[in-house]
């Protein structure tokens, strides 16, 4: 990563020349700051300092401000110790040939390792390079070499730069924030320019890469099991082949952890097992050090892995189950995990509800002997209601809760954003399920969908926000199976709109209850039911011309009734209303409607005494203006007597 001048604006009194430095708080981890990290002030969830430190090529004067001075040019060799890498020095001095070509003509690229990253090998390591320096220790020196000059914005990300050790590849990722690996090997002060080349500081040793992830996997014993699953699903050729990919890679251990009926299941289903695998398989090469703060990665099975880091330890969807990283591919990149990322798409239904707030619900169907349904390879979509939609305890499994909860299982796996507004659903209880789609909810019956799906091998899971309640007759049976509605079944068979509402249709009726009857004036209630073209009016305004169930209701619905007016149906705090009168009972489920008991005779605007009052005020503001239109034309206050006289008039009815 190349030095970033401080803006003027940003630098203050800091002077020319200088660069800001984000350090690592209780570490020796310096990262030069770009735009992008300039404000996040964190490095893996651990909080930095900011200084300042001379730009490549600069250096302080006493007495004056910032860098002012310019360094001359020195060759390679001694640029090394310019950038902090004396150790490179010392061993370059070691070899016979390797100090005069870093001294002499050309052109060359050097990336430095730095003091700390030759300290941090091994002594087995360090032992090999120095017993033999004229071979080992300077094919390593000549592998962080290329013979040219390569700038840090010629460092593309994917590319590979050709060493001066045989030839070999030097692979090179350069990442949206900024960060830039050779080899995994995070770059810390870039382009030191000398007179024969240019100087890049890393912070480890690197080495040349020789195979490809599948022959990695093929030689680490820990990746006994992944070795015979990738062999299984095929999938060996994509990881021998081109590209460049990440590979978190399961070790032995991590599949040892699953229960053994799901692994063989998974070992045993090749599509099952290929998307298991997909999931491990990141679209491009991810180096460790390029993580400094969360992002979300696809993987080759589409779905979305949050990668971050918490202090020297990487995550994957918030865990620390990455145990060895960086294992260097030439197609790519492995780090092994010791804990499985199964895919939904290759999980059961009980699999998937175990991960989600359903756990009473599918306690229910384990208690109704459903279970064979949820862990076979039958094709279901699952209608689970949230946990707190029991927050007053669970049912009892009867006969009857058993058949209900068949109703809950759709014969098909279902996407929700694939369902259309009158969709019938055939459930495994034998019912038909109807989909009503609102603005803002997609509703099956009663019930809405309250959380994103889960679709898993073979079924699908929707978190529901209610219990279901299929509908058990026509609106007509349901008002007649209910001793609370005497009163108004009798009104709608004296009105003649039994037909009606036994038909097949879509309606929402607001069912006052006989109480509501009752707390009618007994004159009133009688005027209205010995008129039986008022009562079928009253009546209609009651019965919305669509399915309106409660989970569709926002802040406010106006819902068109059959008398022609509308009804103002609102949700307050889980509380239905129409027109401003709480709903006694909502959701009520009919073949060809739904049910809202109330438990007040709903009146038509033009019924309303404030609705009466407000035309009134409205005709006699007309009157007064077509008066007042008259006065100016006539200017006479004779002529308006008339006109008076037909507002008083009006105003008197």
């Amino acid at each position: 990563m190349a030095f970033y001048p401080m803006d003027p604006n940003v630098q203050g009194d800091c002077g020319p020349n200088v660069c800001a430095v984000q350090k690592l708080i209780g570490t020796n981890k310096k990262y030069f700051t770009n735009c992008k990290q300039w404000y996040q002030r964190k490095i893996c969830g651990k909080s930095t300092v900011i200084s300042y430190e001379c730009c490549p090529g600069y250096e302080k004067v006493p007495g004056e401000k910032g860098c002012p001075a310019a360094l001359p040019l020195s060759n390679l060799y001694e640029t090394l110790g310019v950038v902090g890498s004396t150790t490179t020095q010392l061993y370059t001095d070691r070899t016979e040939k390797l100090r005069p070509e870093m001294e002499g003509p050309g052109s060359f690229t050097i990336f430095a390792p730095s003091n700390e990253a030759w300290a941090s090998l091994s002594a087995e390591v360090l032992d090999s390079l120095v017993s033999n320096v004229n071979i080992e220790l300077l094919n390593a020196l000549r592998y962080h070499m290329v013979n040219r000059r390569v700038l840090t914005d010629e460092l593309k990300h994917g590319m590979a730069l050709t060493s001066m050790y045989q030839n070999s590849d030097i692979k090179i990722h350069h990442y949206p924030n900024g960060i830039v690996t050779v080899n995994c090997a995070r770059l810390l002060k870039a382009d030191h320019h000398a007179t024969n080349g240019v100087v890049h500081l890393i912070d480890r040793v690197i080495s040349t890469i020789s195979n490809n992830i599948q022959q990695i996997i093929e030689i680490e014993d820990t990746f006994e099991t992944l070795r015979a699953a990738v062999a299984a699903s095929g999938l060996n050729t994509l990881l021998e082949g081109d590209g460049q990919f990440t590979l978190l890679a399961p070790t032995n251990e991590a599949f040892e952890k699953i229960p053994a009926a799901t692994l063989n299941r998974i070992l045993g289903d090749p599509e099952a097992l290929r998307d298991l695998l997909n999931n491990h398989i990141m679209k491009s090469a991810m180096c460790a050090e390029a993580i400094v703060a969360g992002l979300s990665v696809e993987t080759l099975q589409g779905t979305t892995l949050d990668v971050g880091c918490s202090g020297d330890m990487l995550t994957i969807n918030g865990k620390a189950i990455i145990s060895n990283k960086d294992i260097l591919a030439t197609n790519g990149v492995i780090h092994y995990i010791d804990e499985l990322l199964i895919p939904d798409s290759a999980k059961t239904l009980l699999e998937l509800a175990a991960e989600s707030d359903v756990s009473t619900a599918i306690d229910l169907f384990k208690q109704a002997g459903l279970s064979t349904h949820l862990s076979g390879n039958e094709q279901l979509t699952l209608l689970a209601p949230l946990n707190s939609v029991f927050k007053d305890g669970s049912p009892r499994v009867d006969a009857r809760m058993k058949s209900l909860l068949r109703n809950h299982m759709v014969k098909d796996q279902l996407a929700s954003k694939y369902l259309y507004h009158g969709q019938t659903l055939d459930t495994l209880g034998g019912k038909k399920l109807r989909v009503f789609v609102y603005r803002n909810s997609l509703c099956i019956e009663n019930s809405c969908i309250a959380a994103h799906d889960k679709r898993g091998r073979y079924g699908t899971l929707f978190t529901m926000d209610r219990v279901l309640t299929p509908p058990m007759g026509t609106v007509m049976d349901v008002l007649k199976g209910d001793n609370r509605f005497r009163m108004l079944v009798a009104a709608i068979q004296s009105a003649g709109l039994t037909e009606m509402l036994n038909r097949e249709g879509v309606y929402t009726v607001f069912a006052p209850t006989d109480e509501a009857f009752q707390a009618m004036p007994p004159g009133e209630l009688n005027k209205l039911l010995g008129n039986a073209k008022e009562l079928a009016s009253i009546l209609k305004y009651h019965i919305g011309d669509e399915i309106l169930v409660s989970g569709g209701v926002e802040a406010l619905v106006r819902l068109k009734s059959l008398q022609g007016d509308k009804l103002e149906v609102s949700s307050k705090n889980n509380v239905v209303s129409v027109n401003k009168e709480p709903v006694a009972e909502a959701d009520i489920m009919a073949t060809n409607g739904v049910v809202y008991a109330i438990s007040s005779v709903l009146q038509p605007p033009a019924n309303r005494p404030q609705e009466r009052g407000d035309e009134l005020a409205d005709s006699a503001l007309e009157i007064f203006k077509q008066a007042s239109a008259f006065s100016r034309a006539a200017h006479t206050s004779v002529k308006l007597a008339p006109v008076y006289q037909r507002l008083l008039e009006r105003m008197k009815h």
